[in-house]
């Protein structure tokens, strides 16, 4: 029997292994174009990340779905740039960024607003420390529990974000709720507590 009718046989099967097989076969081609049109679109084959916490509130939720450009792909237009231009995005100033923690991959990443960028030496903040390398000063958009920029607090304390550690730029609208489900897998309920 040659693979042409073998295909044929497990196409027009009614067997349970069958069917399972095709509706792996099929799940597998979605996600693959899923993943390419992603790719090519935005530079990631894994665009959407879920918020994980209430420090974007107004603009995004816990358990929101966001899109992420990736960011070599883009140019990170900041608050202070979006303020003189009038570009905003998520119904604020400048763009929101996703960044690797202290660079480091194994802390999650956040998702703050990147404020404005500081070179080497420059005030982090006005009257501030000056920083010790070039990078984006950040902020959640929350002003209850980010009243101070991430640099000021335990997020980033006393470091700039480097453009090497910016993973992406936040896109389109998010998506509520449906974030809610990974997080629930990663051990995280605050969706529940919103």
């Amino acid at each position: 029997m040659g693979i042409k009718e073998k295909i044929k046989e497990i196409k027009e099967s009614d067997n349970f292994w069958a069917g399972l097989l095709r509706d792996f076969i099929f799940m597998l081609m979605v996600f693959t174009i899923f993943s390419s049109v992603s790719y090519i679109a935005l530079g990631r084959f894994s665009p959407m990340v879920a918020v994980e916490s209430v420090s974007m509130v107004p603009h995004l939720k816990v358990g929101d779905i966001i899109f992420i450009e990736s960011a070599n792909r883009t140019e990170i237009i900041t608050y202070g740039e979006g303020m003189k231009t009038g570009y905003s995005s998520f119904e604020y100033y400048g763009n929101v960024i996703l960044y690797k923690r202290k660079g480091s991959e194994e802390l999650p990443p956040v998702i703050h607003r990147a404020m404005y960028y500081v070179d080497k030496g420059d005030p982090m903040w006005p009257g501030g420390p000056e920083a010790p390398f070039a990078g984006y000063i950040t902020k959640g958009d929350n002003n209850k529990t980010n009243a101070l920029y991430d640099q000021q607090g335990s997020i980033s304390y006393l470091q700039p974000v480097k453009k090497e550690w910016v993973i992406g730029v936040a896109r389109f609208r998010p998506i509520p709720l449906l974030g809610c489900v990974s997080l629930i897998v990663k051990g995280n309920f605050a969706c529940f507590n919103t």
